[in-house]
């Protein structure tokens, strides 16, 4: 894809330093429309133990599928993804995440609208934030999409896990309208690097 190579010149370049193999994993947050669509993605990836949708970025404690569906809570869905740095490192996951959605449609992905379904990269340390606004501006530089990116790069803040039912969506509802309709054509159309890939 045009965005792994773009963004795998980080590690090439030295722009940041590779993260020392540690026993510890780390957390970074992503939101690029229905988090049903984005979760089996991420899921696929080698390093990454485990992906969770969910609500974050919002201004409500402990808010409800409805009530973030409704546009009030302030909240973008979002998958959570729980990842070892010394497999897969936080740029790898920017360059799945910018593969994997649209960042030029603000608050939408398809036909999924409003502040819930922006494009959004949350933040847990402001090396996560460095790399993630570097990347956007590398990205925008190079001209790889041909609209500006409206991508949100905001704090993590308290991260909500979603309702049971959403977990896992896709894998538990493979016959559903939704997943048969947007989920599946997007995993045929989309492919991921290899090298990324669990075996």
């Amino acid at each position: 894809m045009k965005v792994a190579i773009l963004l795998s010149l980080f590690t090439l370049t030295g722009t940041f330093a590779m993260s020392e193999p540690t026993e510890s994993l780390e957390k970074a947050s992503f939101g690029g429309g229905c988090f049903w669509c984005i979760e089996p993605f991420f899921e696929q990836l080698k390093g990454v133990e485990s992906v969770v949708s969910g609500y974050q970025g919002g201004n409500v404690d402990n808010p409800t599928y409805n009530e973030v569906t409704s546009g009030k809570t302030g909240h973008a869905e979002v998958v959570q993804v729980s990842y070892d740095p010394a497999i897969i490192t936080y740029i790898d996951l920017l360059e799945v995440f910018f593969d994997i959605h649209d960042p030029t449609t603000l608050n939408r992905q398809g036909a999924d609208r409003g502040t819930q379904y922006r494009s959004s990269i949350l933040y847990n340390t402001d090396e996560q934030k460095a790399q993630a606004e570097a990347a956007i501006k590398k990205l925008t530089a190079d001209g790889v999409f041909s609209k500006p990116i409206v991508t949100k790069v905001e704090p993590a803040g308290v991260f909500y896990s979603a309702e049971g039912y959403h977990q896992d969506y896709f894998s538990k509802n493979p016959n559903a309208a939704y997943c048969r309709l947007v989920i599946a054509p997007k995993l045929k159309k989309i492919q991921l690097r290899e090298d990324l890939l669990k075996n």
